[in-house]
């Protein structure tokens, strides 16, 4: 009764050719149409999983309590020295704080005023009371730089320097540093490339660098989810600010940009690159497939009429069930070409073998539809199952993605059968002149026969090796993997990475106040995969009595020699010569006295220099020497004056980083450089959870998502697999052919597992997608060779089913195969494993399904 329907269904589309053709094109006209006016695509990484996961909800909350972490572009400043890098920084944030069209917020974290006065309380006690001695002595120095803040007033103090010397009461040891510093300034001055000197650096010595390199600006941007990357126009409008900062111009400067949305943007730009290129590539080597499978145009531009309107049909569907594709089941179309174009190519060669056969186009219509329908039918229910069974999973990428490719299958299906009969009569092909079955491959059935026991054993041996090493099995959980790691976004942020400050793979723990804060922060940071624990505790120094006292000691001595008064007389070419002169004469005397060699007698050479060069050098010496001097003296006078700090006393705006308007407090679990592989993640995770349950961020995020990717393949497998069994049970009618086909579909698995283990090939979130193509391209090769079987084909090999199977193979690998050459790491994975589990179950269709078949007593010859 079905195969009578399927024989009239094709028979109608034979005999009504033109008018079939015609209501096919207009459906597919209408399908674009209607799909360019309801069909969108959203880049918006948020709705690929279902809202209802426990750290789906956790993350959405944290989001919301801390709206000021997420969606962010970040500036990552660094330079020559730190105080370039702040004030690129600074000059950055200002711009970008005008351009209201393209950024929300933009701030600095790093340059709280707060922290600029309070800075000095964060440092031990030890550390601090020797860089305040060391400040101490300087004090003459500085006192010197306060009054004359330029070149004039630099080497009056140098010449401090050498008196001390002469007289004997001044030892120049805690001084080489800075004294190494002014050379090297006033040597690259004189030599035409003056380089700003770094007063923090000389002030603060090595405790200048406890902050790490970078300084950071923190933009959330406008997006545009509708276009391919959704902050392209506020990246670039950032770019070009960017490039008009003096010190990013000069090359003293450099600023990357990282953050979710470049990160994100780049992924689809990493994604988009080069697949024009490779979708043309894949084109003409399908054709050159169609080719040489059907040896006609007159039946190729069928197949591709066919395969187009499937294709609108899909696209008209997904856009009235779904609306909107997200950033996986945006990729439907490449699965349905390469699936559906097997549908296609089964039917036109058995058309063909009909043809020679017969001689009569109709006649072998007819037997093409009695013979291949229901083998088409049982692969294409089987393959939509297979994508349906993704469903009912919480990952909705796959889910939508798995709901348009299965019921693309049923319009694939509908197509080769009602639509590709039609467009083969109006196309004419020519008759066939002779067997359309591989000649050479008929020769090698006879070979399998006889070796089907030793071809079994082989591939039940190498099915017990996948199984053997199947724990060794990897998944990469870590979604930067995946990532194309040459764009700046990732080459910065892998930066950030190997910097214990800057390590992105954080925890975070919303407590109920500030006291519970203290108190997990304390279990925490006793974990072995813990490296440090920060809150709004954080901020609130220990031992502040013992060092207030020190700073205050400190600001007494200091203050009346920080405090200017008044202006000095801006400085001259001549006035930096006398000065200069005046300098060498104190110099000289002294270094007589000092070993040989010694930094102050570079010194002198320069000084020397000084006297002879030209205004315009002086003059750039000078601005070299004293940009930042001005700035750093007001940052320690600052930072003499600081107060005790409290919870109370800290800043609203910087507090509210830390805690929310009701008090509940967040705590920022940073892990230890053995956390960054994905075992080490996982391990971090578990040991902070274990102690905070509610725990988040997203070190959280990234090994809960890998467990919801991995449970929604599993789930999917589980319903894929038993769905196909009962779909094959309810059409073959026959345990034993529904076993035939699902054995050869889990030794192609067994395989698949076996070389990603032994290349290794880890999965990741991409590739993984390549199961279920598996399963359906997979029961589509089975249920050919096992239905042919049943009706009494004994050579396999020679027919032209093993013709059609292996130019769809083929078809399909080059669909596919493009994807293995992507720079996009992830997409290339894809790619390659999914040429890899074609190739196993190529494999396991061509040799272990006709060895199984010999194997097994003839069947009766089923002849309707």
């Amino acid at each position: 009764m079905l195969i009578r329907l399927l024989v009239q269904v094709v028979d109608f589309s034979r005999r009504h050719a033109l008018p079939v053709v015609g209501v096919g094109v207009l459906l597919a006209v209408f399908a674009g149409w209607f799909a360019s006016n309801h069909l969108g695509v959203s880049t918006d990484t948020d709705l690929l999983f279902k809202d209802s996961l426990p750290w789906r909800q956790q993350a959405a909350e944290m989001n919301r309590d801390f709206p000021q972490f997420r969606d962010l572009l970040v500036a990552v400043v660094d330079a020559r020295i730190p105080e370039e890098a702040d004030e690129t920084a600074a000059q950055l944030a200002a711009a970008l704080s005008a351009d209201k069209a393209h950024f929300l917020t933009v701030r600095r974290p790093d340059a709280n005023p707060f922290l600029e006065k309070e800075g000095l309380l964060f440092l031990p006690l030890k550390q601090l009371s020797g860089l305040m001695d060391q400040t101490i002595d300087a004090q003459p120095f500085l006192g010197q730089l306060v009054a004359d803040p330029s070149a004039r007033g630099l080497f009056a103090a140098l010449s401090l320097l050498g008196m001390g010397v002469t007289h004997g009461d001044a030892d120049l040891t805690p001084y080489l540093g800075p004294i190494k510093g002014f050379h090297q300034a006033m040597a690259d001055a004189l030599t035409g490339h003056p380089k700003p000197l770094s007063w923090e650096k000389l002030l603060g010595g090595d405790l200048s660098e406890l902050a790490g390199p970078y300084h950071f600006v923190l933009v959330q941007p406008h997006q545009d989810f509708g276009a391919l990357e959704p902050g392209g126009a506020a990246t670039q409008a950032m770019r070009d600010i960017i490039a008009a900062l003096p010190d990013v111009k000069s090359g003293d400067a450099r600023v990357r940009i990282t953050g979710q949305v470049a990160l994100a943007d780049e992924e689809f730009a990493s994604v988009a690159q080069g697949a024009v290129k490779g979708l043309l590539g894949s084109l003409v080597l399908i054709t050159l497939w169609l080719f040489l499978a059907v040896h006609t145009w007159r039946l190729i531009v069928p197949i591709l009429m066919t395969l187009m309107l499937g294709l609108m049909l899909t696209v008209l569907f997904a856009a009235a069930a779904v609306g909107t594709l997200n950033l996986v089941s945006v990729g439907f179309g490449v699965l349905f070409v390469g699936i559906a174009v097997d549908f296609a190519i089964q039917f036109s060669v058995r058309y063909r073998e009909f043809r020679f056969e017969t001689g009569d186009p109709a006649a072998a219509m007819i037997a093409t539809a009695r013979r291949v329908g229901v083998q088409i039918l049982i692969a294409a229910l089987a393959t939509a199952a297979g994508f349906l069974a993704f469903v009912p999973t919480a990952f909705i990428g796959v889910a939508e993605l798995g709901l348009i490719a299965g019921a693309g299958m049923i319009m694939a299906f509908i197509c080769t059968l009602g639509f590709l009969p039609a467009a083969i009569t109006l196309f004419r092909p020519p008759g066939e002149a002779g067997e359309v079955g591989f000649a050479f491959a008929a020769r090698i059935d006879p070979v399998i026969v006889r070796r089907r026991k030793q071809i079994l054993i082989a591939f039940g041996l190498l099915a017990v090796a996948a199984v053997a090493v199947s724990p060794r099995l990897m998944f990469d959980s870590d979604p930067l993997d995946t990532k194309n790691p040459n764009t700046e976004a990732m080459r910065t942020l892998r930066d950030l990475i190997n910097n214990p400050l800057t390590n992105p793979y954080t925890i975070d723990v919303l407590t109920p106040n500030a006291q519970a804060a203290k108190e997990l922060s304390d279990k925490l940071k006793s974990l072995s995969l813990v490296a440090d624990v920060i809150s709004i505790n954080s901020f609130v120094p220990d031992d502040q009595p013992q060092k207030l006292a020190v700073i205050a000691d400190a600001n007494t001595i200091l203050a009346p020699t920080l405090t200017p008064h008044g202006s000095s007389a801006p400085v001259t070419a001549e006035q930096i010569r006398m000065a200069a002169k005046a300098a060498l004469a104190q110099i000289d005397p002294a270094l007589a006295k000092l070993p040989k060699g010694h930094p102050l007698a570079l010194i002198a050479d320069d000084l020397r220099q000084m006297q002879a060069a030209p205004d315009d050098m002086l003059m750039t010496a000078n601005s070299a020497l004293t940009r930042f001097l001005p700035m750093q003296l007001g940052h320690l006078q600052l930072a003499l004056t600081a107060e005790p700090i409290t919870l109370s006393s800290i800043p609203p705006d910087f507090a509210r980083d830390w805690v929310l308007p009701d008090g509940r407090a967040r705590v920022q679990v940073n892990p230890k450089p053995e956390a960054q592989t994905p075992q080490g993640l996982r391990t971090f995770v578990q040991e902070v959870t274990a102690v905070a349950p509610n725990a988040g961020g997203s070190a959280v995020t990234i090994v809960a998502t890998a467990d919801t990717i991995v449970g929604a393949f599993r789930d999917a497998a589980t319903y894929a697999v038993i769905a196909i069994a009962l779909i094959l049970l309810g059409l073959l009618r026959s345990v034993m052919d529904a076993a035939l086909v699902l054995a050869p579909l889990l030794l192609s698995a067994l395989l698949t597992l076996l070389v990603a283990v032994l290349l290794p090939l880890p999965l990741n979130f991409a590739n993984i997608i390549a199961l279920p193509l598996l399963l359906g391209v997979g029961v589509s090769f089975n249920i050919y060779f096992v239905m042919n079987w049943r009706a009494g084909q004994q050579r396999p090999l020679g027919s032209a089913t093993a013709r059609a199977i292996l130019f769809s193979a083929l078809t399909t690998g080059t669909a596919f195969g493009s994807l293995a050459l992507s720079a996009h790491p992830g997409t290339a994975s894809m790619g390659k494993l999914l040429l890899i589990s074609l190739g196993c179950t190529l494999l396991a269709s061509l040799v272990f399904i006709p060895a199984l078949l010999a194997s097994l007593r003839p069947p009766p010859i089923d002849r309707t």
